[in-house]
Protein backbone atom coordinates (compact mmCIF):
# COMPACT_ATOMS: atom_id res chain seq x y z
CA UNK A 1 0.00 0.00 0.00
CA UNK A 2 1.38 3.56 -0.85
CA UNK A 3 -0.24 6.71 -0.58
CA UNK A 4 1.13 9.78 -1.49
CA UNK A 5 0.09 13.74 -1.57
CA UNK A 6 0.20 15.57 -4.67
CA UNK A 7 0.08 19.34 -5.71
CA UNK A 8 -3.30 20.08 -6.00
CA UNK A 9 -2.81 21.26 -9.58
CA UNK A 10 -1.12 17.69 -10.54
CA UNK A 11 -4.51 15.80 -7.91
CA UNK A 12 -6.54 17.94 -10.55
CA UNK A 13 -4.60 17.19 -13.83
CA UNK A 14 -4.50 13.17 -12.82
CA UNK A 15 -8.55 13.67 -11.89
CA UNK A 16 -9.19 14.88 -15.08
CA UNK A 17 -7.23 12.40 -16.98
CA UNK A 18 -8.38 9.37 -14.85
CA UNK A 19 -12.48 10.56 -15.55
CA UNK A 20 -11.08 11.26 -19.00
CA UNK A 21 -10.37 7.88 -19.86
CA UNK A 22 -12.54 5.74 -17.51
CA UNK A 23 -9.22 4.49 -15.63
CA UNK A 24 -8.18 5.04 -11.86
CA UNK A 25 -5.86 7.50 -11.00
CA UNK A 26 -3.85 4.16 -9.05
CA UNK A 27 -3.94 3.44 -12.63
CA UNK A 28 -1.95 5.96 -13.75
CA UNK A 29 0.32 6.69 -10.69
CA UNK A 30 1.34 3.26 -11.16
CA UNK A 31 2.10 3.44 -14.67
CA UNK A 32 4.10 6.65 -14.04
CA UNK A 33 6.35 5.42 -11.13
CA UNK A 34 7.10 1.91 -13.77
CA UNK A 35 7.88 4.38 -16.68
CA UNK A 36 9.89 6.26 -14.14
CA UNK A 37 11.75 3.74 -11.89
CA UNK A 38 14.54 2.51 -14.24
CA UNK A 39 15.37 6.64 -14.87
CA UNK A 40 15.27 6.57 -11.62
CA UNK A 41 17.37 3.97 -9.86
CA UNK A 42 19.41 4.75 -13.16
CA UNK A 43 20.06 8.11 -11.91
CA UNK A 44 21.16 7.38 -8.32
CA UNK A 45 23.73 4.70 -9.70
CA UNK A 46 25.64 7.39 -11.95
CA UNK A 47 25.71 9.65 -8.68
CA UNK A 48 26.99 7.03 -6.47
CA UNK A 49 29.99 5.99 -9.38
CA UNK A 50 30.11 9.91 -9.88
CA UNK A 51 31.11 10.41 -5.73
CA UNK A 52 33.34 7.45 -5.82
CA UNK A 53 35.04 8.30 -9.09
CA UNK A 54 35.81 12.41 -7.56
CA UNK A 55 36.70 10.84 -4.15
CA UNK A 56 39.12 8.51 -5.45
CA UNK A 57 37.38 5.15 -4.54
CA UNK A 58 36.69 4.40 -8.41
CA UNK A 59 39.04 4.37 -11.53
CA UNK A 60 37.23 5.12 -15.00
CA UNK A 61 39.12 3.59 -17.76
CA UNK A 62 39.32 4.60 -21.86
CA UNK A 63 37.51 2.63 -24.50
CA UNK A 64 40.77 1.98 -25.85
CA UNK A 65 42.08 0.73 -22.31
CA UNK A 66 39.44 -1.65 -22.23
CA UNK A 67 39.85 -2.59 -25.72
CA UNK A 68 43.57 -3.49 -25.33
CA UNK A 69 43.25 -5.44 -21.76
CA UNK A 70 40.63 -7.70 -23.23
CA UNK A 71 42.50 -8.34 -26.24
CA UNK A 72 39.90 -6.80 -28.45
CA UNK A 73 42.29 -4.15 -29.68
CA UNK A 74 42.56 -3.67 -33.61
Amino acid sequence: MLAIRLPAEIESRLDFLAKSTGRTKTFYAREAIIQHLDDLEDLYLAEQRLLAIRSGQSKTYSLEEVERNLGLAD
